[in-house]
Formats: C-alpha cells, sequence, structure tokens
C-alpha cells in the first residue's frame, strides 16, 4: 500500500489547556482510501487535521503528507493538498465563480488550465445555473459545494476535510457524499473528519477519536466483527417499565436508550441471546408490560465507539 498520509506520535498541547489535545497519535492512511477520523466535538479532530495540514505545528511527534514532512516542507505540501477547514472563509461578496478564481489564482495555475478546472468544478459541484451567485446568497448546502470546489480547484492529491457535512440539510448532505465518492473514484486521498457514525461507515477506514487519543482504526467491518457482543434492540410499554426489567436482567454488557427503543449489548456465548431474549419476554409480560419487538441487529460504528468510550473509562 502507498502510503499518502502518515502521524507517528504526534501531539498537540496549548498552553491554556489542562490535557494535550492530541495525544500520542499514530496513523497510516492509504492511497485513494476514504479516511475517516469519528469522534464527538473536543475528541482532537480538528487539531489532527490542522496539523496534518500544515496550519499549525505539533508539539512533538512528525506527520508526512504525500512523501513530505509537515513541518520542514509546509510549502510542497501545499501544493499536494486541497484543505477544507469546518469554517471555510469564503468571499460572501464574490460570486461562484469569482471564488473559484481567487483560489486557483492563489495556486499560480495557469490561465488556460484555470478556465478549464475552473469550469470542471461548476460542474462537478452542480453550481452550473448559480455560477453568478455571490456566495453569501448561496444556501448552506450550496456553500459546503463552493468551498469543496475551491479546496479542488488545483487538483491536489490530498484532501482533508473538517466536518464537510455538518450544518447542512439531509439532502445537501447526501449530494455532499456522492461528490466525495466521484472524488476517490478519481484517485484523491480523502481524509474527513465527522461525528456522524452513519458517515464513518461509509469510509474504506476509520480512526475513533476520544479524548484526543486514538481509541482504535480499521475498517468498518473489522472494527463491528471485533465487538465482543451481539445486539438485540427492544420496545416495550411503558417505557419506565422496560428500563427497569432491563436495568436488572443479567447478561446484559451493557445498554442504551435509542429513541423509544433500548439497544443491548450482549455476550457472545453460546445461547446467551436466546436465552436473554427468552427470559425478557417472560419479565416483560409478568409486570404487564406490552412488547412491541425484539430482535436482533446488526451492530454499527455506534455501537463500536460505545463500547470504546466504555472500556477506555473503565481504565484507571
Amino acid at each position: 500500500m502507498d502510503v499518502a498520509v502518515e502521524a507517528i506520535g504526534l501531539h498537540k498541547r496549548f498552553a491554556s489547556a489542562a490535557e494535550p489535545a492530541v495525544h500520542d497519535l499514530t496513523l497510516e492512511i492509504g492511497t485513494g482510501q476514504l479516511f475517516g477520523l469519528v469522534g464527538p466535538d473536543g475528541a482532537g479532530k480538528t487539531t489532527t487535521l490542522r496539523m496534518l495540514a500544515s496550519v499549525m505545528p505539533p508539539s512533538s511527534g512528525r506527520a508526512r503528507i504525500a512523501g513530505h514532512d509537515v513541518v520542514n516542507e509546509a510549502e510542497a505540501i501545499r501544493g499536494q493538498i486541497g484543505y477544507m477547514p469546518q469554517n471555510f472563509s469564503l468571499y460572501p461578496d464574490l460570486s461562484v465563480i469569482e471564488n473559484l478564481t481567487f483560489f486557483a489564482d492563489i495556486h499560480r495555475m495557469p490561465t488556460a488550465r484555470k478556465r478549464a478546472r475552473i469550469g470542471e468544478m461548476l460542474a462537478f459541484t452542480r453550481l452550473e445555473a448559480f455560477h453568478d451567485r455571490r456566495a453569501g446568497n448561496l444556501s448552506g448546502g450550496m456553500k459546503k459545494k463552493l468551498a469543496l470546489g475551491c479546496a479542488l480547484v488545483h487538483a491536489p492529491k490530498i484532501l482533508l476535510l473538517d466536518e464537510p457535512s455538518t450544518g447542512v440539510d439531509p439532502v445537501s448532505r447526501r449530494e455532499l457524499w456522492s461528490i466525495l465518492t466521484d472524488i476517490v473514484h478519481q484517485g484523491v486521498t480523502v481524509v474527513l473528519s465527522t461525528p456522524y457514525m452513519d458517515e464513518a461507515e461509509r469510509c474504506h477506514r476509520v480512526g475513533m477519536l476520544y479524548g484526543g487519543s486514538l481509541l482504535a482504526s480499521g475498517t468498518p467491518e473489522a472494527m463491528t466483527s471485533a465487538l465482543p457482543f451481539d445486539i438485540v434492540e427492544l420496545k416495550a410499554r411503558p417505557r419506565k417499565e422496560m428500563r427497569r426489567i432491563v436495568g436488572e436482567a443479567p447478561g446484559i454488557a451493557e445498554w442504551r436508550p435509542v429513541g423509544d427503543r433500548l439497544r443491548l449489548a450482549v455476550a457472545r456465548d453460546n445461547g446467551q441471546v436466546d436465552a436473554l431474549m427468552a427470559a425478557l419476554r417472560r419479565r416483560l409480560a409478568d409486570a404487564g408490560a406490552t412488547l412491541d419487538f425484539m430482535r436482533v441487529e446488526r451492530p454499527g460504528m455506534e455501537d463500536v465507539f460505545v463500547h470504546l468510550v466504555s472500556e477506555r473509562r473503565r481504565r484507571p
């Protein structure tokens, strides 16, 4: 595997903070991969991307982008990457095409190539019909697509995106992911941060961050398969009784509410799931509760994250 992005013992501490923002982060991301940095606010995602983009120097450790050191070869890196921060600074008084032109000029693109590439970006982001509209008058989803086009206009090999779909409507979010899929098919390496676990499942590989540390990394399939339990979803009424019975039942490693349901983690011992489900049915019936459904579900990335965080919190 050719390595596009590499971090070894990457560490960042801010003078005003008691704990490091990023601690001992080691990652290896292959060329042409879609890699997701996943975690909640404050996990260290933005700080990691800023260090990889050579916007912010690490306190210690090192990172390489396309074979270049992020500290000592920052200028060489900036021609290789497209970086889209969470609050991308579009120029609201400039039109869509003027913003694209500005960012192409920053990268000193030859005139003929610049014109061709701007046309490609307008088509790629589906903004042709809005080419003369001021950026400040675009919808949230269109602003994100324009920001993506500006980050891509110089044809970078590696794209670093900080929560690109945050704050947009579901339709725009789906369109953004369709565009990202096309980008990866063109051979561009994409590293994005996201707090959304459903987006993590779309990535080739994922790194889960919490409290500035990497909890685990791998393919979504491998990470869900490595869970030491099966998932049972349960919905019963009254809800208070359902929660009481689940809380008192033996054999449940952990459980959490998801809307009006409960999602139970049950150890993968022979017959454990079937025995637990039968016991829960009896207890619910004895309590006069109404069972709407109880079924085994496929584990997801949210189950992985909750489990990893629980394990981390249990450590001394």
